[in-house]
């Protein structure tokens, strides 16, 4: 939710703003609902001063027919709140002054790369003919169990996930982020206070309706929302997590694209950075929080690009995003593996989350938000299948790895044949 203050000082901008990320919003209307609910404010203020004035008076004719109209108005004051707030949640979050107007992901911008693409002297495969080969990615069975999209991994795969999780927990500790596993489950006004259920975002959600909760996409969904409702204390920032959770999406929209594989799934797991920071560290934050997952794909030696997001491409909540994209050989093209975004003082603004700084008369601001992907498990064994293999259909283990596999290159071990 953007600051209202602004939003009345600035209509134009801010419907220019949201314009440039595809939404359409009535800033006008909206201003006439706000000055609506300010004038029912004054109103029902008058009203309650007068009804406190004639109960010292004892004048209690006059007060019952004060009462029943207050109680009119506030009753109308409530549902023009209302009104308000679900038209204030319509309007996205303003990109930054440095993020390029664009219409969609055509128009995004590669800033960096790190190391050129993968050569081989043989053809190489994509990731699930290697992954079937080697018997540590089944996509043929998981329908059985759950329908399209969904896959066990198995074997070594299983092991190269841990080791990721295990590599990127080791890096963040040490950063000083806090490690946590959070629920999966989360109520939707929650998920809706997050800016994820907006102009049809909510397509994109698994629900279940009878509990009222969706599943998180991304252990994001319920680490920021920890701190609902709550006050840092400035000299507490950046409050930094590290979280490892499984992650639900429906991919709406993208039925007949990515289908091959574990890319593009239902089911994926995913170790997310997640920062509360004072306004004024935001920029500085956001850097950051890129350099950690530049590190971690430098530490697998994988190459890898960073684009930078358009308006257009940008997404409902997020002010500024990056994507690394890693080269995948079996595809011939970089694809993403991580991203990273501020929210700004978006998301908090929603969920009443706040800084206060005892150095400045314990001055109350927003906190500013940002999160980032250190591993999302499954496009980053895809990476490395398709960029360590071998001539002979192995596959070896990125060296960081290996002390947490105990081995050094992945190779067949079927020994087993099944009639499906």
């Amino acid at each position: 939710m953007i600051d209202l203050k602004f939003l009345r000082e600035n209509p134009e901008k801010v419907q220019k703003a949201a314009r440039d990320k595809g939404v359409d919003v009535d800033t006008a209307h909206i201003l006439e609902i706000d000055t609506k609910y300010r004038e029912l404010s004054q109103s029902v203020q008058k009203l309650r001063e007068e009804r406190n004035k004639l109960a010292k008076e004892k004048n209690i004719e006059e007060g019952r027919r004060v009462k029943d109209q207050s109680e009119k108005e506030e009753h109308a004051l409530k549902a023009v709140e209302e009104e308000l707030k679900e038209w204030l949640y319509k309007i996205p979050n303003l990109a930054k002054s440095d993020v390029k107007a664009g219409k969609d992901e055509s128009e995004n911008e590669v800033i960096k790369k790190y190391k050129e693409p993968t050569k081989f002297d043989f053809i190489p495969k994509d990731h699930l003919e290697l992954g079937e080969a080697l018997d540590i990615i089944d996509v043929k069975r998981a329908p059985k169990v759950s329908g399209a999209r969904f896959a066990y991994l198995k074997n070594e795969a299983v092991l190269l996930e841990f080791a990721l999780v295990q590599l990127a927990l080791e890096i963040l500790i040490k950063e000083g982020f806090i490690p946590v596993v959070p629920p999966v489950l989360i109520k939707t006004e929650i998920m809706k206070g997050l800016g994820y259920m907006e102009h049809g975002a909510e397509e994109d959600v698994f629900k279940i309706e009878k509990d009222d909760f969706v599943l998180a996409g991304t252990a994001e969904h319920a680490i920021v929302p920890m701190h609902k409702d709550e006050i840092f204390n400035k000299k507490d920032l950046p409050k930094r997590y590290v979280g490892f959770s499984s992650a639900f999406r429906r991919e709406a929209g993208s039925y007949g694209k990515d289908t091959r594989g574990i890319l593009r799934v239902h089911q994926f797991d995913k170790v997310e950075m997640v920062s509360f920071v004072s306004q004024e560290d935001d920029d500085k934050e956001h850097e950051y929080l890129l350099s950690l997952e530049e590190k971690l794909f430098q530490m697998l030696e994988i190459p890898y690009r960073i684009v930078k997001m358009c308006t257009g491409d940008l997404g409902f909540p997020a002010a500024r995003k990056y994507d690394i994209e890693t080269w995948m050989s079996g595809q011939n093209k970089y694809r993403e593996v991580t991203s990273v975004s501020t929210v700004t003082d978006f998301q908090s603004r929603r969920l009443n989350i706040k800084y206060q700084d005892p150095a400045n008369a314990g001055d109350k601001k927003y906190s500013f938000i940002l999160n980032g992907t250190a591993f999302a498990i499954g496009r980053t064994i895809i990476a490395i299948l398709e960029n360590y293999q071998q001539k002979d259909g192995s596959v070896k283990i990125p060296h960081v790895l290996q002390k947490y596999i105990g081995k050094s290159i992945i190779k067949s071990s079927k020994t087993q044949n099944y009639a499906l």
